[in-house]
């Protein structure tokens, strides 16, 4: 008696502890569900929310109704989830999983509500755990954003006239083509992959949120591998083996921004091949004598503002160049805070022209260095040209006292070059204050945010291709520039270049016009509440190439691991203005999808030219925006990356406003929107359309309010870093938020080898066969992820056994 009295008063005991944790869950549904409501969402929260809270009141009232008012929640909660997001694996999950466990709860305590369906019940619960086995089983499976349309590159063997013999430069190629004419390494035998070496580089970038990151993408020529290190060392290592061969401890200072993503190559052995093409200048002569210091020459621009050379054999400064081996790049900018102007992609060796651009930091203040483009005699250092957008057509160094014109439209990534026309490839970013255009000049609105076209010899302008007017979304251009030849609907091949965006748009271009050989249309935009500010009545977009990650979002779109941070984000996404990819800042609130960090960024693209296709890594953030009228007597900020990137309020000093801007996350951390969050892209380009999507990265190193997952769940995070792609039919990939370098196959997008890294990677995989030994090598730097504390100084080979 005693014993049956006890369960009985376990029974009402654990009725009662579901059904006010139901009913507790129901009304907060039900609470945000009506702020929602209010503001024209959904009302499917509000509904679902007060019969949770109704079905959690008779569960702890022991009436079988609530179990049953439950399981009707629950099925309405499927149909309404179908409706919202069809039958996509994540939307269904953050909308049905959480429910689904509570409704595999409520089914087994059933039995306790009515007597004699225990049989029953537990067979439903069967049911239920079985359909929530499968749903947990899935996340660890990738789920394609497309998938596979079974016309992925195929294979085509190596013709070893026209193997890969060098990695010599930034790109591999001059025009930035990040593929490998090597096939050692394939489809067949990746998995096979070991270390064959691994360096310490004894500079471990420790970051304090300014940008203390590894991103190299190394060089090798013959049986050296070479590398810069954060703070612009350089070292040579011996092919085969990693051994050092020689280092140079350049120690470069910066309080921000201190990396190095490449150095350039110089032979002056070998001949000058002149263009042939039209319109072209020829390249100007420079030799060194036979036997002299530095016939070889290795070239690097610092975090400090120094263009440097060295003897590539020995690691010596090159004392014929600049002052001993030095060129002042502060030269002419006027006033230059350490924190204001920095070099952090490789310098470009045009023929024999070494061009450099610069980083100028983002919405500090509006008098800042000018964003001039110079270039230098690859042997003396001399200065033979510079591209001042804001004077043009004075190729001259200032006159003493004066500078280059202030805060034009900078280029700080990576640049390409075709030596076949002698023209140089520049992403322009825009003016210093980003997402403020009132006291842009004419020239400004000209170069920011293009793609612009120079003579490698002269730095006269050949051609400007504008991806966004009047830039408000610090939507300036990230990449390098990459060459390829483009097949045209009736047969014609052009040369052309292909550039990715921040906005997730992607352009091919003439290489000898600049003209678009893809369709691009002006779309109308609307302005925001700025005074003066010159909006542009319509954007561009690249409708003719797939849009990468750059879907206009809906209330529908928002996301969460659980309904909960759904709801907040819903919330939130229904409180701002949103008007799709270029909805423009204003005094409110409002939202920029993808935003500064979204899209596509430095990595750039990698190709296959044997098959004419690209590859395309993104991420997916967005970001609110909202500009703080201010009377700006703050001082203007450090120009560091922890107010630039880490988000937060920036002074724009001498503007009417600051800015307050902050990455759109949910409570936890997480993307608001629906994964993926950041996802590799074949692309055909012969009838340019998706050949597969596929999702990048686990929470493995990550997770919820930063808390690692420890857990490989393929929700595809943003990527951060280039991709390498071979002739063997793979595309490798470092730069995740999770510890490995992998590798994909290129038809289909499966991954099909991935490597544990001792710390997460921002640097660019290579590849090359060793001329002593004849084996493939794949490369890759690892420093540190960038969300990551875990700091590193590796440098790893893989190869075959």
């Amino acid at each position: 008696m005693k014993h049956a009295s006890s369960a009985a008063g376990a029974s009402r005991f654990l009725l009662l502890g579901l059904g006010l944790i139901i009913a507790l869950l129901g009304l907060a549904l039900a609470a945000g569900g009506a702020k929602l409501l209010s503001l024209g969402g959904s009302g499917y929260f509000l509904v679902g929310g007060l019969s949770m809270a109704i079905a959690g009141v008779l569960i702890a009232r022991r009436k079988p109704a609530g179990a049953w008012l439950f399981a009707a929640f629950l099925l309405g909660t499927a149909v309404w989830a179908v409706l919202e997001v069809g039958l996509v694996f994540w939307p269904l999950f953050s909308r049905l999983f959480m429910f689904t466990v509570i409704g595999l709860a409520v089914v087994l305590v059933y039995p306790l509500l009515a007597p004699g369906t225990r049989r029953g019940a537990y067979g439903v619960a069967g049911v239920l755990a079985v359909a929530l086995a499968v749903a947990a089983g899935n996340m660890f499976v990738a789920h394609p954003s497309v998938a596979p349309t079974g016309d992925g590159p195929g294979l085509t063997a190596v013709d070893p006239a026209q193997a890969q013999k060098d990695w010599a430069h930034y790109g591999n190629t001059e025009g930035g083509s990040r593929f490998a004419a090597l096939d050692q390494i394939n489809r067949s035998n990746v998995d096979k992959l070991k270390v064959a070496w691994t360096y310490r580089t004894g500079d471990v970038a420790v970051s304090d949120g300014n940008g203390a990151e590894d991103q190299l993408t190394p060089l090798q020529i013959g049986n050296k591998v070479f590398i810069c290190t954060p703070h612009n060392n350089l070292i040579a290592l011996d092919a085969d083996t990693g051994k050092e061969l020689w280092k140079n401890s350049i120690n470069a200072q910066s309080a921000v921004w201190q990396r190095c993503r490449g150095m350039a190559y110089f032979d002056a052995t070998a001949p000058i091949v002149q263009p042939t093409q039209a319109n072209r200048s020829p390249i100007i002569a420079a030799s060194v004598p036979a036997g002299a210091q530095c016939e070889r020459r290795l070239l690097t621009n610092t975090i400090d503002a120094r263009l440097i050379a060295v003897d590539a054999d020995t690691g010596e400064f090159c004392q014929d160049f600049g002052n001993h081996g030095q060129v002042d790049l502060k030269a002419g900018l006027g006033n230059v805070p350490d924190s204001y102007y920095q070099l952090s992609s490789a310098p470009l060796i045009a023929g024999t022209t070494v061009v450099v651009g610069g980083r100028v930091a983002d919405n500090v203040q509006t008098d800042m260095p000018g964003g001039v483009i110079r270039g230098f005699d690859v042997i003396s250092g001399a200065m033979r040209w510079a591209f001042d957008p804001g004077n043009p057509e004075d190729k001259q160094a200032p006159a003493p006292g004066d500078t280059y014109v202030r805060s034009t439209p900078n280029s700080w990534a990576p640049m390409s070059y075709d030596p076949l026309m002698n023209t140089v490839f520049l992403p322009m970013g825009s003016s210093s204050t980003d997402i403020y255009g009132v006291e842009r000049t004419q020239l400004n609105h000209k170069y920011g945010a293009s793609v612009l076209a120079l003579d490698a010899s002269t730095g006269e302008e050949k051609w400007v291709y504008q991806t966004v007017h009047n830039d408000l979304w610090d939507f300036d251009l990230p990449m390098q520039p990459s060459l390829i030849d483009f097949t045209q609907a009736n047969g014609k091949t052009v040369p052309a270049v292909v550039i990715g965006t921040k906005a997730g748009q992607i352009y091919v271009l003439d290489r000898a016009t600049g003209k678009p050989l893809t369709q691009v249309e002006e779309v109308p935009v609307k302005a925001a509440n700025i005074p003066n500010e010159p909006y542009s009545p319509t954007q561009p977009k690249s409708v003719g190439m797939p849009q990468i990650g750059a879907q206009t979002l809906s209330e529908s779109d928002m996301w969460g691991a659980t309904p909960y941070d759904q709801l907040l984000c819903r919330i939130d996404f229904k409180g701002m203005r949103y008007e799709g990819l270029y909805t423009a800042p204003g005094t409110d609130k409002s939202l920029s999808f993808p935003g500064s960090l979204g899209g596509m960024n430095w990595g750039s693209i990698s190709t296959d030219p044997v098959h004419g296709f690209i590859f395309v890594n993104d991420m997916r953030l967005g970001l609110w925006i909202q500009m703080i009228p201010s009377q700006n007597k703050a001082q203007a900020s450090t120009g560091g990356e922890a107010l630039n990137t880490g988000m937060g309020a920036v002074p724009l000093k001498g503007t009417p406003y600051a800015v307050n801007k902050n990455r759109f996350l949910s409570v936890a951390g997480i993307p608001c929107q629906a994964p993926p969050f950041g996802t590799l892209t074949a692309i055909d380009m012969k009838t340019q359309k998706i050949a597969w999507q596929v999702p990048v990265g686990t929470v493995e190193d990550t997770g919820p309010l930063g808390i690692r997952m420890h857990l490989p769940i393929k929700v595809g995070l943003p990527t951060l870093g280039a991709t390498l792609s071979t002739q063997g039919g793979l595309v490798f990939i470092a730069g995740t938020q999770d510890f490995y370098l992998r590798a994909f196959n290129s038809a289909n997008g499966e991954e099909t080898w991935k490597t544990r890294l001792p710390v997460g990677s921002q640097g660019g995989p290579m590849t090359y066969v060793s001329p002593k030994t004849g084996k493939q090598y794949v490369v890759i730097t690892a420093g540190g992820a960038r969300q990551s504390t875990d700091r590193g100084d590796y440098v790893i080979a893989y190869a075959l056994p």
